[in-house]
């Protein structure tokens, strides 16, 4: 008996309600910061490329995570739809972070999502750019973990 292929719905193709559940789920995955958790959300095989960093399969991707969330502490996440057809998920998205010095940052980005027909991202390719902040610029402050459903989204941040 062969075992069923995993799946991660909503799947494509995605119509706009599907593409904008796709992107909460991805968001509420990152704000959990469970790198084994997270890479589950992908193909074994998926192909990555983060910043300068290229990446395939869910092992280097989880070792990736925990790295990320090793140096980037007190992560806040919030991802917003920017464009969306058949498999393809364009998102735009900030986050902010300290160092262990205290540093805070906030990093901008975009990132272009495909899923394969089960669901799972089998390609992701972000661009990111850290910007160092005060810790008075800081917009996000709700409790590590999920944003919360009423915490305004990038655009009403004025992202």
């Amino acid at each position: 008996m062969t075992a069923a292929p995993e799946q991660r719905p909503p799947f494509p193709p995605f119509t706009l309600e599907t593409a904008k559940q796709k992107v909460r789920m991805a968001e509420d995955g990152w704000n959990g910061r469970d790198p084994a958790k997270v890479a589950l959300a992908y193909t074994p095989d998926s192909r990555w490329r983060n910043r300068s960093e290229f990446l395939q399969g869910r092992e280097q991707i989880a070792a990736f995570l925990t790295r990320k969330w090793e140096k980037e502490l007190d992560y806040r996440l919030i991802k917003e739809l920017w464009a969306y057809t058949d498999n393809h998920i364009a998102v735009r998205f900030a986050y902010e972070w300290h160092d262990a010095a205290g540093n805070w940052f906030r990093s901008y980005g975009n990132e272009n999502w495909e899923f394969d027909a089960h669901g799972l991202m089998q390609l992701r390719i972000a661009s990111i750019n850290d910007v160092a902040i005060s810790e008075q610029e800081r917009k996000y402050f709700w409790p590590l973990g999920r944003r919360p459903d009423d915490h305004p989204g990038l655009s009403e941040c004025g992202f």
